[in-house]
């Protein structure tokens, strides 16, 4: 019986030895890809969206089965919180350097895309950013730096020309958050405004953690603009509604992709009715894959907010140049990323020499009976 008992062990530990084995051959097949966005914060829902779109495109490319050099390999996402901000975003970016992922989606704002752009360049490692917008993210000339959606100098004069002609704005006023993305789509705005002959009768800023916006409100009313447009997010583009009501700032609240969210309609309340938004992009029904996404995102995570299209995208075009290079050397994914000619759900995706997306579009919204409405696409 001793002896059976001690072959019984000794099988077993040969059982768990090769067990182990397996696990580190396993191991060595998982290819991780990091993604980054604010997962705790004022920007929490929107960062979670991302990370949603990005982890249901992994989820699909390893039931569908990936092979690299000849063998199965499966994708690992890993998901990081920057928090919006712009140092800890590099923080993390460093964290995802030393994991050794071959590829990042993200990261969501252009404040902490930005800076966590030098640390991807520097380790060589690819960056599709899937709603980073502003145009200084790609300008920086990095070899590793893509985005899936339009940039805001698009954005910017689409706003502006929207404001002068179809608003008949002759003057009006401008708040940023001065952040890389508000104050850089403001910038944006501003020229076209200007270009198109109407006034900036102010020019304020705020940031992006602040809720009380009186005193700017107030020192904006006595200018008397027709428009105010905001460059920001919507845990300040919702309060910023409220308390125009209640001034008595009878401006049309005008704002980007960073309020044209369903969130800002819950902040705004009442107040938001009549407020027009801009977005990069196709509506959602409109765009190539968007009914049949919408209704794979929204059984698994509930609500689209606004970048989950663009993160899928951002993490199918990824696995596209790794197939296609047939390696997970990120130096070899960088190499085919320019070649990319791929459909996805938000559009045919193809990169210019600065890794900007190409035949980009905006759309424009506005907050009707509660809800946003499709006012116009500007290609």
């Amino acid at each position: 019986m001793r002896l059976a008992a001690a072959s019984a062990l000794l099988a077993a530990l040969f059982v768990a030895a090769g067990c182990g084995q397996k696990t580190e051959e396993a191991a060595g097949t998982v290819i991780k890809i990091g993604s980054v966005a604010p997962l705790t914060g004022p920007q929490a829902h929107l960062g979670k969206d991302n990370e949603n779109g990005a982890r249901l495109a992994i989820e699909e490319l390893n039931a569908k089965g990936i092979t690299l050099g000849g063998k199965p390999v499966r994708l690992e996402l890993v998901g990081e919180d920057d928090g919006a901000d712009p140092k800890t975003g590099t923080v993390v970016a460093q964290k995802l350097v030393d994991l050794g992922v071959v590829g990042v989606v993200g990261h969501l704002n252009s404040g902490t895309s930005i800076p966590a752009s030098k640390l991807y360049a520097d380790a060589g490692i690819p960056q599709v950013s899937p709603s980073a917008t502003a145009i200084a993210y790609t300008a920086q000339g990095y070899k590793t730096a893509f985005r899936v959606m339009t940039n805001d100098e698009q954005q910017g004069k689409a706003l502006g020309q929207f404001a002068v002609k179809s608003m008949g704005a002759k003057k009006i006023a401008i708040i940023d958050d001065r952040t890389a993305y508000g104050q850089g789509l403001a910038d944006e705005f501003e020229k076209a405004v200007k270009a198109g002959g109407g006034e900036v009768v102010a020019r304020e800023f705020t940031n992006d953690r602040a809720t009380d916006f009186t005193a700017i409100l107030t020192s904006i009313k006595g200018k008397g603009p027709e428009v105010l447009f905001f460059g920001g997010m919507d845990p300040q583009g919702g309060p910023m509604a409220q308390q125009m009501k209640r001034l008595g700032l009878n401006a049309k609240l005008l704002g980007g992709d960073g309020i044209q969210n369903v969130n800002f309609l819950k902040l705004a309340g009442a107040e938001a009715e009549g407020t027009v938004a801009s977005l990069p992009g196709l509506p959602l029904d409109a765009m190539p894959g968007g009914a049949e996404f919408k209704k794979r995102f929204e059984a698994k995570y509930g609500p689209i907010q606004v970048y989950a299209p663009y993160a899928y995208d951002a993490a199918y075009v990824l696995v596209d140049a790794m197939r296609r290079a047939d390696s997970a050397d990120p130096a070899k994914i960088v190499a085919e990323l320019p070649k990319t000619d791929l459909q996805g759900v938000t559009g045919q995706l193809r990169f210019d020499g600065k890794g900007d997306v190409t035949g980009g579009s905006v759309t424009l919204y506005q907050v009707k009976n509660g809800a946003w409405a499709v006012l116009e696409t500007v290609k």
